[in-house]
Order: structure tokens, then sequence, then C-alpha cells
């Protein structure tokens, strides 16, 4: 006898098997799916331009249809009724005539009495039975028409009158013949039409996609051809002024801005490098010099010297860092709300004794959001910028602009005023105007290119103007959330 536990295990395993089936059915269904969906904007566009034709087509034509059956519909029941109060009228007045007549748009006439007995019908119902309600369709009787050999659709108008011999039930029988062969005309026709013009809207969205596309098939390839040697190159501008052109002219901003870029990096790797190169060629002469020399007070000037350009060479290295970390964007460090009246007096203070006086005309309470250690670093290369080219003061004043709602610190000093022409040629890298600002007397020509930037990270600006005092370098920093207004009793 069979183990009955073995048919269980195996209809067990044979759904099993079959839910295995289904499941890994579904990801290949999927990416059946994904892998024949349209790829391209223009198919799908001219997809959803035909679907969206075509489902406002169907809903129109649906509603037509649907208007032109009730109207025909209703043109057949009013014949029909017509008919039978007429055919009433003549029951009720005993003039009922048998064969009945029929009027142009009736198929039969039908009157019986109260024990559903013919009383009189039209000729074509002559010796048929009483027609019998078979069931209820829209709201009327139907009734089985077979008999009558027609196989179009009939509307029965049913209505009672009373005569001299009892109540008769007069029954009119109105083909739809007409209302259905006018239905099926216009589906055809309107079938016929809503393929054409779903036809026509795909082939002009088609083409006119293609067209309006083939600009930024025209600018992906000239994209995809510069290299970063050809950032020179330009994609065409269309001459319409559309999303296309303006697109073109974004594209063209930014090469233009890319081309900058490369060609601010090159100048600064050659201007890197050409400063890099002195202060290096003085050092290996000196050391070489202090190793061959048998003086030994030559050869101690010599090593004092040598440090001397080493400490120059990391201040120069330091400073290229710093320029690195402000080309790469973004804050390195803590963003805070900065006290800038402590932060400038710390700074200053924290200088030590300088070759000419510091005066500090600060506004308590004023704040900026950024990183301290970078605008103390602005700070002091501006203080440093002033101390080098000042004759006998320099100045700091820290003030709030109400109308701008910025923070405005000026660096001011009392030495010879800037050209109005090298006035933004200053804040360029490595740059140096005169005598005054040499490798020997000045910095590295880092400093102002430094504090620029750092203004420019944290939302302010950095510019030169000439005052009655000398020399001022004005920065602007947008005002912190506790530095809207300044405090009352600003101490200098």
């Amino acid at each position: 006898m069979a183990d009955p536990r073995a048919g269980l295990i195996d209809s067990a395993r044979r759904r099993a098997g079959t839910c295995l089936r289904r499941l890994a059915a579904r990801p290949r269904i999927a990416a059946l799916i994904v892998r024949l969906a349209p790829r391209s904007v223009r198919t799908r566009t001219t997809l959803a331009a035909g679907i969206a034709v075509a489902v406002v087509l169907l809903v129109a034509s649906a509603a037509v249809l649907l208007l032109l059956r009730a109207n025909l519909v209703r043109s057949v029941e009013a014949g029909a009724r017509e008919q039978a109060q007429v055919v009433g009228r003549l029951a009720a007045d005993g003039r009922l005539p048998n064969p009945i007549p029929l009027d142009h748009g009736t198929d039969f006439v039908q009157v019986t009495d109260a024990d559903n007995t013919v009383v009189a019908s039209s000729q074509n119902l002559s010796d048929r039975p009483a027609l019998t309600p078979t069931g209820t369709s829209d709201g009327h009787d139907t009734f089985d028409l077979a008999a009558l050999g027609d196989e179009h659709h009939q509307r029965v108008t049913t209505l009672t009158a009373d005569t001299p011999t009892g109540q008769v039930t007069v029954r009119v029988g109105a083909s739809l013949h007409t209302a259905d062969t006018a239905e099926d005309l216009t589906t055809a026709a309107l079938a016929v039409l809503s393929a054409l013009l779903v036809a026509t809207v795909g082939v002009v969205t088609w083409r006119a996609t293609g067209r309006a596309l083939r600009p930024v098939e025209v600018i992906r390839s000239e994209v995809a051809a510069i290299g970063d040697r050809d950032l020179d190159r330009r994609v065409p501008e269309p001459g319409s002024d559309d999303e296309i052109t303006r697109l073109a002219h974004t594209m063209n901003g930014m090469l233009d801005r890319l081309e900058a870029a490369g060609v601010r990096q090159r100048r600064f790797i050659a201007d890197a490098s050409h400063e890099l190169r002195s202060p290096l060629a003085v050092l290996r002469t000196q050391l070489e010099v202090a190793h061959t020399h048998p003086d030994p007070a030559v050869r101690a000037a010599m090593v004092v010297g040598a440090l001397q350009d080493t400490d120059r060479l990391q201040s120069l290295t330091t400073d290229l860092l710093l320029l690195a970390r402000l080309d790469a964007g973004g804050h390195n460090g803590p963003q805070e709300d900065i006290d800038l009246a402590d932060l400038v007096r710390t700074t200053a203070e924290g200088r030590g004794p300088q070759a000419h006086d510091v005066t500090l005309d600060l506004t308590d309470g004023l704040s900026t959001t950024g990183n301290p250690m970078w605008l103390g670093r602005l700070f002091t290369n501006l203080l440093d910028n002033a101390q080098r080219h000042a004759r006998t003061t320099v100045t700091v004043r820290l003030a709030f602009d109400p109308a701008a709602r910025q923070v405005v610190i000026d660096v001011t000093n009392d030495g010879p005023t800037i050209n109005a022409a090298a006035r933004e040629k200053i804040f360029e890298r490595f740059t140096r105007l005169d005598d005054a600002r040499s490798r020997d007397d000045g910095g590295t020509g880092l400093g102002l290119s430094i504090a620029r930037d750092i203004a420019a990270l944290h939302g302010g600006t950095l510019t030169v103007e000439d005052t009655d005092a000398g020399c001022t370098f004005r920065t602007r920093l947008p005002a912190g959330h506790h530095g809207s207004a300044p405090a009352s009793g600003g101490r200098p």
C-alpha cells in the first residue's frame, strides 16, 4: 500500500517549485520591460504625445457616440409613442381597425385585452400570439421578437387605454436599425479619423522633437570632443532665444570659467616655480660657501643667511598650501559666530612691538559667521601690508553698514597711495608694484591675494581705496546673527 505522506510531500514540492519559478520570472519580466522601454527623449516624447491624443480622442469619441445613440433612440421612441397614442385613442373611441396600419418608422402594432388576448394587430403580427415580456433592459420591457424574423434591435412602447369593452394594452415596436447603422458608421469613421490624427501627431512630434534636439546633440558632441588641452573651444549657440540657446550659452560660460581656471593654475604653477627657484638657488650657494670656506665667522654668517632663506621658503610654502585650500573651495574648520572686535583686537595685540603704532577704532557687538583662524589670517595679512607701507601710523576701524547689513573693517596706512590702474593688480598672486615690495623688504606677493580669497569665501569683498588719511583696504563681511546692529558705546 502506498504511503499517503509521500503524495503530500510530492504535492508540496510541486507547489514550492511553481512558486520559485514565478519568483524567478518576475526579475526577468522587469528586466525585459526595462530593456524594451524607449531610451531616447525623442521616442518618449512621441509616445507620450500619441498616447495623450489617443486617450483624448477615445473619451471624445465615446461621448459623441453616447450622445448620438441617445438622440437616435429618443427619436425612435417618440415615433413609437405617437403611434401608440393614436391607436389608444382609436381603441377608446371603439373605432380600432384590424389589421392596424403602420406609420413610417414603426415595425408592428399589437393590442391585447385584460386576458392577454389579441384584439387587433398589424398585418405582420396577424395570427400571432400576444407578445410576452421576457425581461427588463434600460427601464423598458424586452420581448422575444425572433418570430418577426428581424435580427436588429427594436424599441417596444407600451400604454393602456380604456375602451367600451374594457381596458386594453397597446404595444408598438419601432426598429433601431437606423440608429444601429448610424452608430456603426460613426464608430468606424471616428476610428479611422482618430487613427489618422494619432499618426499625424506622432509624425509631427517625432520630426519637431528631432529638429529641437538636434542642437543638443551638436552640443553634446562638441563637449565630448573638448579635452583638457582644448578648453578654448566653444559649443555652437543657435540663433533662437529658447532653452537650447540658454543651455549653449551656459555651457560656453562654464567653458570660459574652466579655461580661466586652467590659465590661473598654469600661471600659478609657473609663478610658484619661479618664486621657489630663486631662494633655493641662494640657499644652495650659501650652504656651499659655508661648507668650503675656511673662516668660521664667514661660515656662521652663511648659516644665518641660510636659516633666513629657509624661513622664507617655509612661509612661502605655507602660503601656497593655504591658497591651494582656498582654491579647493569650502570652509575648512569650524563655522561659528565670531566677535569681530575681539578678533581684530587679539590679532593686533598679539603681533607684539611693531614699526608703526596701530590705532583701533572698534564697535563692539559686531559679529560674522566663519572660520576664526582664516579671518585672523586675513587681518594679519592686511596689518603686515599696512606696516610695510605706512610712514607713521596704522588705523583699524570696525563699523556697521545698516544699508547693506554688512560689517566694514578698514585698515588704513598713511603711506603712498596706489594708482587706480593697479588697484586690482595688487590682489593678483606674486604681484609687487615697486621696490618697496621687493623680496627683501616685502613678502611673497601672496598676502593680499590670500586675504581677498578668504573674504570671498566668507561672502564678503576686499577692495582698496585712497582716503585723506592715506591708503585704505576695506573688507566687507555679512553681519552675523548677533551683529545686525552695533552695540552702543564703541570702545577705541
